[in-house]
C-alpha cells in the first residue's frame, strides 16, 4: 500500500487531491484508484509490483487504444449503414488520429497528473494522446465496458464525431499527396537534410519535388514533421487537381 499512498498524496492541485481531480475528469467516482494511478505513472519512475512487473501507463495505453477503436467502430457501423469496410476504417482512423488524441489529452490537462522523473517540458506532443488512451484503459478495468463507452461518447464522439466534417478531414497530407501522385503517374521526392541553424533544438528541412520541380519547403524538429508540413503546403498548391482525382 506504500506505492498507492505515496502517489495519492503527491498528486494534488488547487482543486483537491488526486481522487477529486480524477473524479472531475471522469464525471463519476473511480472505484479502484490504483488503475488511474498507473495510468499517470511514467516508465521513468521505474516502479514495480510485488512480482517485479513494471508499473506504468504503457500497458493501459494499449488497452485504451483497443477500447477507443471498438467503441468508435461500433458507433460508425450503426451511424453509416452504407459505409463499406474501407470507408469505416478511414473514418475511424480520423477520429483516433494521433493529432486528435493529443488534443483531447491536452484539453483535459492530463499531463499535470503525470508522475515522472523527466521534466514535463521534455515530453513530446504524443504524451497527451498516450495518457488519454491510458485513462480509457483504466476506466475499462475499473468500471467495465459501459462506463468506458459512456466516457468515450462524452469526450470524443458527441463533441467531435460529425460524419460530414470527418469525410473532408485529412489525416496525413503526405499520404494523400503520395496517393495522388501515384494515381496521376507523377514522380515525387522528399529531399530531407539536417538544418544547422541557430536553434538550440536540432531541426530538419525538406524540399518536396513533384515531376522534378520543387513545389514546397518546410522545416521542423523531426523528419516526419517536416515532410508532413511540406506535404500540407503542396496540397494547397494542387488542391483543385487533387479534389478532382478523389
Amino acid at each position: 500500500m506504500i506505492y498507492i499512498k505515496n502517489i495519492f498524496n503527491s498528486r494534488a492541485d488547487d482543486g483537491g487531491n488526486f481522487f477529486v481531480v480524477v473524479r472531475n475528469i471522469l464525471g463519476f467516482k473511480p472505484k479502484t484508484l490504483k488503475y488511474y494511478q498507473t495510468a499517470f505513472t511514467h516508465r521513468s519512475m521505474n516502479t514495480k509490483d510485488d512480482k517485479g512487473n513494471p508499473i506504468n501507463y504503457e500497458r493501459l495505453e494499449f488497452l485504451g487504444d483497443a477500447m477507443l477503436g471498438a467503441v468508435i467502430a461500433s458507433h460508425l457501423y450503426l451511424e453509416v449503414p452504407s459505409g463499406d469496410e474501407g470507408y469505416l476504417t478511414k473514418m475511424r482512423s480520423k477520429v483516433v488520429s494521433r493529432e486528435h488524441l493529443n488534443e483531447l489529452g491536452r484539453d483535459l490537462g492530463l499531463i499535470n497528473l503525470v508522475q515522472s522523473k523527466i521534466p514535463k517540458g521534455q515530453f513530446g506532443d504524443n504524451i497527451h494522446g498516450n495518457l488519454f488512451e491510458a485513462l480509457v484503459g483504466a476506466i475499462f478495468l475499473d468500471r467495465g465496458y459501459k462506463y468506458c463507452e459512456k466516457f468515450i461518447y462524452k469526450k470524443v464522439i458527441t463533441p467531435y464525431v460529425d460524419i460530414e466534417k470527418l469525410e473532408g478531414k485529412v489525416i496525413s497530407y503526405k499520404s494523400l499527396l503520395i496517393e495522388w501522385c501515384q494515381k496521376e503517374k507523377k514522380t515525387f521526392d522528399y529531399n530531407v537534410y539536417d538544418d544547422t541553424g541557430n536553434d538550440d533544438t536540432k531541426h530538419f528541412s525538406v524540399k518536396l519535388s513533384i515531376n522534378g520541380k520543387v513545389v514546397s519547403k518546410a522545416r521542423a524538429t523531426s523528419k516526419k514533421k517536416a515532410e508532413e508540413k511540406a506535404s500540407k503546403r503542396a496540397f494547397f498548391v494542387f488542391q483543385k487537381q487533387i479534389s478532382r482525382t478523389f
